[in-house]
């Protein structure tokens, strides 16, 4: 299981500030239904620059939840320019920190903030992921801008890390050597040096993970949006699973329930799982 502090659960078992504010004056977006995670922050900043309110609506996972709560509860009261300075570490670490696989939450969060208050300004959304920024992992859209910075701002060392942090090669793996050669160049180390494969899973342990990502994260998701989801066996890497009904995530990006959990399976636990509906 997640190692998830009291303060996660605290935030996603009761989020602050759900919901749009309605007379928000600023709005961040960023992720995307089709890859997973995706945030919409709403905040209500008066004339001297002073967030007064803040509201979030999020899709995602328990640590996505409490990372936009929290976030919301951090903002209030400052001024925009004392915002601008918080990073996904403050986030992380105002819920007591994240499992390392979820710290791409916190950098969702920071994110949005960053793109709501550039919103509030008149400036162009994000610039280092839309306008600068070079597409390096296509499953889930993430630019090679995004990975410098989270790289620069978290210290990360490893392309491991760098998966964790941005999601980018979680998936398919294809951009996994052009993270690693991005890596090497801000490292000023020799190319590829960081690139190791993931572990090879026995039967047993992919068959525990499978149950832990389809318990914990594929299952809350669906129920929580109109799906369902039964796993029925695992036999090597195929999954055979039985799905009902179709998630609002899934009419937004035009995939099945299908292409989503094996998705996410993939991610989470080996490139190369195949799911099966019985």
């Amino acid at each position: 299981m997640w190692n998830y502090t009291d303060a996660v659960h605290d935030h996603f078992l009761h989020p602050r500030n759900a919901g749009p504010l309605a007379d928000a004056n600023a709005i961040g977006e960023v992720g995307s239904l089709a890859c997973g995670d995706a945030l919409k922050l709403y905040l209500r900043i008066n004339d001297k620059g002073i967030i007064e309110d803040a509201g979030f609506e999020t899709f995602g996972c328990a640590s996505a939840i409490a990372s936009s709560s929290v976030l919301t509860e951090l903002v209030k009261g400052m001024s925009v320019d004392e915002a601008l300075k918080l990073t996904n570490k403050d986030i992380a670490n105002a819920l007591g920190g994240l499992p390392k696989e979820k710290m791409h939450c916190s950098v969702m969060g920071a994110e949005a903030l960053e793109a709501a208050i550039r919103q509030w300004k008149g400036e162009p959304a994000v610039p280092h992921a839309h306008e600068e920024g070079k597409l390096v992992c296509k499953c889930f859209g993430v630019t090679d801008a995004q990975i410098l910075r989270a790289i620069r701002e978290n210290g990360l060392k490893t392309v491991e890390e760098i998966t964790n942090y941005t999601k980018a090669g979680g998936a398919c793996g294809d951009c996994l050597d052009q993270i690693a050669e991005i890596l090497a160049d801000e490292l000023r180390q020799p190319r590829l040096n960081e690139l190791k494969p993931r572990p090879r899973l026995t039967n047993v342990q992919r068959m525990q993970r499978v149950m832990q990502v389809i318990d914990e994260d594929i299952r809350p998701r669906l129920e929580a949006d109109g799906g369902s989801i039964e796993l029925v066996d695992v036999d090597g890497k195929r999954v055979l699973v039985s799905l009902g009904g179709r998630c609002a995530q899934c009419r937004a990006s035009a995939v099945t329930l299908h292409d989503l959990v094996q998705r996410i399976l993939r991610e989470q636990v080996e490139d190369d799982i195949t799911v099966e509906e019985a």
